[in-house]
């Protein structure tokens, strides 16, 4: 199975230029492609995730990544998908954030003896004399075209800046700059960036009169439409230090029945055929899948090492074992005792097992947690010192979200 039927098989690819030419392009030769990722925070994200598994499904059939970190582009911010304005960030922050989504990448990506490599499109859009690109570039884009493509039409509604609008302009024109300089004939993308990847294959072919092609790729959805990837403590990290490896083994662990077959396809190296032996599990049986997706993912993102500690953790909960010493913990400190005694609710925001205080009185109200099997039902519970100095306790969320508070 080439490439092209592999991500097909997948369920991965969503939108192709031209179908029959880029098939036979993947197959007959060795193409240079890229993938752009804003820096808009210091870690990737699991929505990240997706590109990166494509990226590694490219490499390992033979073809050369570019992964393009968006210095300039993230000066402005991509408005696809966002009802507003995205916070503007200093050059300084997007350094750091690119340093740190740098080190991520090269979990899944190969950038050893050219077999792939990073670009910075700041090093040439910082650069830009304003009237010359409007004349060179501008000039070959349609605003009534622009403002009919599915990333402006959400932001119409609510407003949409002119700094904003320059973003398709500035990401088409990485296409023309990574064509010219390193041979690049594709750029690849989630599907909501296909308007900004068709401004770019239109840009080349306009300005160079070469051929490029673009391919979107599905975003990752549970089976009722809703992007995958947060909690309602944000967003699924590929940091440990913003999501610990527990944490983001748990959050595979607990998907809905109805997706698990999904994400095998998407996010792992499973062979399809061995996926198809897990989709007909119903019932509790469906908990292997769900064990091995967990497992597969997190292996990718932290190494076996982690996965197996963080799997022998979620086992020990689940089976109403023993604590394992790889449960998330919370560590309390004198300023959150008042006459010797820590208010639940407060433990629960600084655990991370609720949003808010009114958030953590609600989930008790409801019978949501307790405190070493026992429910606790009083939100005004205070945590004694003294207990704390015999040992931890194990704070419990729900059937599924565990903690281990300490001294």
């Amino acid at each position: 199975m080439n490439v092209f039927e592999e991500l097909k098989a997948r369920g991965l690819i969503a939108q192709m230029t031209d179908p029959e030419k880029i098939e036979e392009l993947l197959a007959k030769k060795r193409v240079k492609f890229y993938i752009g990722f804003d820096p808009t925070a210091d870690s990737l994200h699991v929505g990240h995730f997706v590109q990166a598994i494509i990226i590694a499904h490219m490499q390992r059939a033979g073809h050369a990544p570019i992964v393009l970190f968006g210095g300039g582009t993230a000066m402005v911010g991509d408005p696809s998908g966002k009802n507003d304005m995205r916070k503007m960030m200093t050059e300084e922050e997007i350094g750091h954030n690119i340093e740190s989504c740098k080190r991520q990448m090269s979990r899944l990506v190969d950038f050893s003896e050219g077999k792939a490599i990073h670009v910075n499109n700041g090093d040439w859009l910082k650069k830009l004399n304003y009237v010359n690109f409007l004349r060179e570039i501008g000039v070959h884009f349609s605003v009534n075209r622009m403002l009919a493509a599915e990333c402006y039409k959400q932001r119409l509604e609510h407003g949409l800046s002119f700094f904003e609008l320059n973003y398709m302009i500035m990401q088409s024109y990485d296409f023309l700059v990574l064509n010219r300089e390193h041979d690049c004939v594709m750029q690849l993308g989630g599907d909501d960036q296909w308007s900004n990847i068709i401004g770019g294959v239109e840009l080349i072919r306009r300005v160079d009169g070469k051929e490029a092609f673009g391919m979107t790729f599905n975003l990752l959805l549970t089976s009722d439409g809703r992007k995958m990837g947060k909690t309602e403590n944000g967003a699924v990290w590929l940091d440990p230090q913003k999501t610990s490896p527990y944490e983001f083994y748990q959050y595979w662990r607990n998907v809905d029945d109805a997706d698990v077959i999904n994400c095998m396809k998407m996010l792992t190296f499973i062979p399809v055929e061995e996926i198809g032996s897990y989709a007909g599990l119903e019932g509790s049986d469906i908990n292997q899948a769900k064990e091995k997706l967990a497992l597969e993912v997190t292996k990718l993102i932290h190494g076996e090492d982690e996965a197996e500690k963080a799997q022998a953790a979620a086992r020990a909960l689940f089976s109403g074992g023993a604590d394992s010493e790889n449960m998330p913990t919370t560590q309390l400190t004198d300023e959150d005792f008042q006459d010797g005694k820590a208010l639940i609710t407060a433990v629960m925001v600084k655990a991370g097992l609720a949003k808010s205080r009114g958030d953590a009185r609600r989930l008790i109200e409801q019978g949501g947690v307790t405190l070493d099997d026992e429910k606790v039902s009083d939100f005004t519970y205070g945590l004694p010192l003294d207990r704390l100095e015999k040992g931890h306790v194990i704070l419990k969320k729900g059937k599924k979200s565990f903690h281990k508070i300490t001294l």
